[in-house]
């Protein structure tokens, strides 16, 4: 989909669909492109409350009274005042409406939705929810007879946004887009089968964007070089898979070379099956989706690659599948961390921080100003915070309070939980510095707490995303989430 932005008055138009936001308390419902006889149709059909007054409720009209439009889609704003979260509601429905009613073109004018509360972080969701909200996972759909969509048909190919000629408008609404983009990456790798988007897969995607943008460098790290490194926590995950596990590293400089970079660090577990911790049957086909934290960091400097903003930031992928085999590990092994910390693992299934660990203490080389790590790491975020918010634990409390806040604006929530030492003294073993699991309660904390022990040298905050990174059932997808907390918090840092 293409995402046009225009800023001059609405004349003169021709569009298969032309989307007007309307506050029921407005005194009057005049529209300069519409004929006379369209305005006093849609009056009367306010008037009797065909629209209703609820925020996002929406009304299909074909017309056959105007030649160049073919249709209008009125989408109500409420009854004032209005605040953020019913106005997310608004343009969700809006969205929603449009790829419904089946039409090739849309025109929305903006100018109805002004007086909205964060007018302008609103234009840029809407941006980014048009441009997410065209993505569709059709790679392996190949039996015509069953998954061919009806000729009639049309998909939304071009949407124009109209608004009175705001200058900072143009460009919240290009971080919209660019946003909307990123998602779409992380949909796409989050998506594709276990046996297709493997470690070394992912090594390639990442490849293949740093070597078309010229501020983009490439590494990976295969096990030769993480045993080298003594980062044997990573390779006890990678070990009982015949796939190679890799550590892969993006770096996008936009800002001074001088300048520390932020990192961002993706759990890529490409399937996970448990090891030797198997884990049960049904639904194990969605661990594929054990790699969202990894897709969330390509998704998010894809954004980068699109925006360009004067920043440097690292994405650090580390990637690995975890399966049962002769050579996997076993629960009560011993290994040393590339930190020289011994771990017991407790449970093959803990898998997710054994190859973060070793990341974390790979990226201090970096001297980051500060590191976030995003992970599918523990179904016990699901039980806490459901599928709304991600989980967010951090060793410092600004970090945590910006990824809050920009979360709110962008509608990626997290809520914090607590790390300290009473959750930590869960994870002590008889016969190491510390296991890999700390038992039944609270384990997202422990899990957080974890890591937090190999994050002490720098500003660091982990995301739980197991939530929030994909739909179950019917709606079996991934969602693309947190790329918009991330993208927008780096730009907060941008200069």
């Amino acid at each position: 989909m293409e995402v046009i932005v225009k800023s001059h008055p609405i004349e003169n138009i021709t569009s298969s669909c032309l989307v007007l936001f309307i506050n029921i308390n407005a005194a009057d419902h005049t529209f300069a492109c519409l004929s006379n006889s369209c305005n006093e149709m849609l009056r009367s059909l306010i008037k009797r409350g065909d629209l209703g007054n609820k925020p996002g409720k929406t009304l299909h009209i074909p017309l056959s009274m105007m030649k160049d439009i073919d249709r209008i889609l009125l989408v109500s704003t409420g009854r004032d005042p209005v605040d953020f979260k019913a106005a997310i509601k608004i343009i969700d429905s809006t969205v929603n409406a449009l790829q419904t009613i089946h039409t090739e073109d849309a025109i929305i004018d903006l100018n109805g939705i002004n007086y909205l509360p964060d007018f302008a972080n609103i234009c840029q969701y809407l941006a980014q929810q048009l441009i997410a909200s065209s993505y569709k996972f059709s790679h392996f759909n190949k039996n015509t007879t069953h998954n061919q969509e009806p000729v009639s048909d049309k998909k939304l190919q071009t949407v124009t946004l109209f608004h009175s000629g705001q200058d900072q408008l143009n460009e919240l609404i290009s971080r919209g887009i660019a946003t909307g983009h990123g998602i779409n990456v992380a949909k796409d790798l989050g998506n594709l089968p276990g046996n297709v988007c493997t470690p070394t897969y992912l090594a390639e995607e990442a490849k293949s964007l740093c070597s078309k943008n010229s501020a983009f460098s490439f590494d990976a790290l295969g096990e030769k070089q993480l045993k080298k490194l003594n980062m044997n926590a990573f390779l006890s995950v990678a070990k009982g898979s015949v796939e190679e596990g890799k550590l892969i590293i993006i770096e996008y400089q936009g800002g001074e070379k001088t300048e520390a970079p932020y990192v961002l660090l993706g759990k890529g577990i490409t399937f996970d099956a448990g090891g030797i911790s198997l884990k049960p049957g049904p639904k194990m086909d969605e661990m594929k989706y054990d790699m969202c934290g990894a897709a969330s960091v390509m998704g998010t400097m894809t954004a980068m690659a699109e925006l360009k903003p004067a920043i440097n930031v690292i994405g650090v992928i580390a990637a690995a599948e975890n399966l049962p085999s002769g050579g996997a590990s076993k629960p009560g092994d011993i290994v040393t961390s590339m930190s020289g910390r011994t771990i017991e693992i407790l449970n093959t299934d803990a898998e997710g921080r054994l190859v973060l660990c070793d990341a974390l203490t790979y990226i201090e080389q970096f001297k980051p100003q500060v590191v976030i790590d995003i992970a599918t790491l523990t179904g016990a975020c699901i039980v806490a915070l459901g599928h709304h918010m991600s989980g967010l634990m951090s060793n410092n409390d600004k970090l945590a309070e910006e990824l809050i806040n920009t979360g709110k604006s962008v509608n990626d929530t997290v809520w914090r939980l607590p790390l300290g030492e009473l959750y930590t003294k869960q994870l002590e073993s008889n016969f190491a510095d510390c296991a890999n699991i700390g038992g039944p309660p609270a384990g997202t904390i422990t899990a957080g707490c974890f890591l937090a022990q190999f994050a002490e040298t720098f500003n660091w905050a982990h995301l739980d995303i197991a939530g929030t990174a994909w739909k179950s059932g019917k709606e079996k997808s991934a969602t693309g989430r947190p790329v918009a907390l991330l993208v927008n918090y780096l730009l907060s840092k941008a200069v």
